[in-house]
């Protein structure tokens, strides 16, 4: 048996063993009490009525009324490339006020030296904010097969003859080096070879042990160190190269928090990723980049053994025909939903703002559909890394994003229910917590050790924020990638009614609650906080200054 005091007088939210300290109780306006078979609610008047877990629940108000949240917020988190244009210290603040949640360390340039700065520079930031925070994601190089140095850009016209060798150092105007030794071995003649994801398109007209002769299909400028796919074809190298390795333990020795894996294919790379970082002692997720076509028969094995996904649109639309990458994106979120982790929308999304003020109208609806097809995260790559108007693209995504999410969180108030984990309690919980916050319009307050009740609560994807409090710097710090969440960071006393007072108080004085406002209290009890045993709590208080 379990129960869930939403608001009896004589329960207070935490069975607290400790004397209590003379905080004043908040009235609670709703009780639920699980009961195996069924979930009984009582309204204030004392009418009751039977539901289930898997069920709509109907919640009544109290004659106050909900008040609606003091102001709104985005939920779908904002990732940054921090590159030439972003790197200083005023610009990492800069872009974190305008709405950055998570830097995105890019291994494909820069130097350990560099991305170490930024990293300190992020760690300043947290340190000065109890209520603010910014992840560090470090995305892995890959085994990309790039084009190698040219003194200055070649032009390439259709028709022209083209070659590309494995010889290292070779430049001319019709010959560039390749950085792959199997090069030559993977492509066949009549392949398509795509330079930067489709900006330049060359077919495969003949080999040599050392050289592949092209004709330009579609020409342009080629400069060095660009990118290149075999349509329809992944490279046969390994996912994580020993310059990965290398980077990988960069991000354990400065504690990263997330890692983007480049050209995921199969589940075991997750698996020896996670196998050295249990052995490392590191406590670091691991998203898998879903951008290379061998990666597809194996999406879900993947997805399963990975903390989370990254749609990576452009190596994926260059190995995979373009028209399939909408459909793949719609199902990957879907998965990733299902499984309860985090899911990243990137590349392009507003690429006309590296060198334009304003986004072109397709980019804001490539925004929009990321956003309402329930999206953790969307990602800016050279928008932010080099481009000329970094702030205002994150500006342009955040409220294009807020936007969205207003338009799309006024349906049903109950959420849909994830099948995979119906029948765990704590699943269980969520769903009536979001339900009762969507009901109430209530925002929510969570107290979590290891973060496991956010992430529920965010993946059933309330309409109000997620007030995520923690008592651990990392599990801030992680809970940052997740959608709705706000992760704050506060020390819990041992009494339970004192440390919530204090979080109400803390959440008044920014601006994130007014008084006379109802919240809902969360707490699972996986990990119980207060209490000696395992059970979950979820109550209605009206709030006071």
């Amino acid at each position: 048996m379990a129960t869930i005091n939403i608001s009896s007088a004589s329960t207070s939210l935490f069975q607290s063993k400790h004397p209590r300290k003379c905080v004043p109780r908040l009235p609670t306006i709703v009780r639920i009490t699980n009961h195996g078979e069924g979930t009984q609610i009582d309204s204030p008047n004392g009418s009751s009525f039977l539901g289930y877990a898997n069920s709509s629940v109907e919640v009544e108000s109290s004659s106050h009324g909900a008040e609606a949240e003091s102001e709104a917020r985005r939920k779908t988190k904002i990732v940054c490339t921090i590159g030439p244009s972003t790197s200083s210290r005023d610009m990492i603040w800069n872009l974190a006020e305008a709405g950055m949640n998570v830097v995105r360390l890019n291994m494909s340039h820069g130097d350990h030296a560099s991305h170490l700065q930024t990293i300190h520079l992020v760690k300043e930031y947290n340190a000065q904010f109890q209520h603010k925070v910014i992840s560090i994601m470090l995305d892995t190089k890959g085994p990309e097969v790039r084009s190698g140095d040219v003194p200055q850009p070649l032009l390439l016209k259709e028709g022209q003859q083209f070659c590309f060798t494995t010889r290292r150092g070779v430049s001319t105007q019709d010959t560039v080096s390749v950085n792959y030794d199997d090069f030559v071995n993977d492509v066949e003649v009549g392949d398509v070879l795509l330079v930067d994801g489709g900006m330049m398109s060359l077919a495969v007209k003949s080999k040599t042990k050392d050289l592949v002769k092209c004709e330009v299909i579609d020409g342009g400028e080629l400069k060095s160190r660009r990118h290149l796919n075999v349509r329809g074809k992944s490279a046969t190298l390994p996912s994580i190269t020993d310059k990965d390795w290398e980077d990988i333990k960069f991000g354990v020795d400065n504690q990263v928090d997330f890692y983007a894996v480049s050209f995921v294919k199969d589940a075991r790379v997750v698996y020896e990723l996670k196998d050295y970082l249990k052995c490392h002692n590191a406590d670091i997720h691991v998203i898998v980049k879903i951008e290379s076509a061998d990666s597809i028969p194996n999406l879900h094995s993947i997805l399963s053994a990975s903390d989370g996904a990254m749609v990576a649109r452009g190596d994926l639309g260059a190995e995979l025909p373009i028209e399939e990458v909408p459909l793949l994106q719609e199902n990957i979120i879907r998965r990733c939903r299902s499984m309860q982790k985090p899911v990243i929308v990137a590349t392009n999304m507003l690429e006309s703002m590296i060198n334009h003020p304003t986004p072109t109208r397709a980019e804001v609806s490539d925004i929009a559909i990321a956003v309402r097809q329930g999206a953790d995260a969307i990602m800016l790559s050279g928008e932010t890394a080099h481009g000329k108007f970094p702030l205002k693209a994150v500006k342009v995504m955040h409220t294009v994003a807020l936007r969205n999410e207003s338009s799309a969180g006024s349906g049903a108030a109950y959420p849909s229910p994830l099948s995979s984990h119906k029948s765990h309690m704590g699943g269980m919980f969520a769903f009536h917590a979001t339900t009762m916050s969507n009901t109430l319009d209530t925002p929510i307050i969570v107290f979590t050790r290891t973060g496991s009740m956010a992430i529920l609560l965010s993946h059933y994807r309330p309409y109000s924020t997620i007030f995520a409090f923690t008592n651990e710097t990392r599990i801030k710090q992680r809970l940052a990638l997740y959608h709705g969440v706000m992760p704050i960071y506060m020390q819990f006393s041992n009494d339970a009614e004192e440390t919530f007072s204090r979080a109400l108080k803390l959440l008044l004085s920014k601006g994130h609650l007014h008084e006379g406002q109802h919240v809902t209290l969360v707490q699972s009890g996986a990990q119980p906080i207060w209490r000696e045993e395992s059970t979950h709590h979820i109550q209605v208080r009206k709030v006071h200054g």
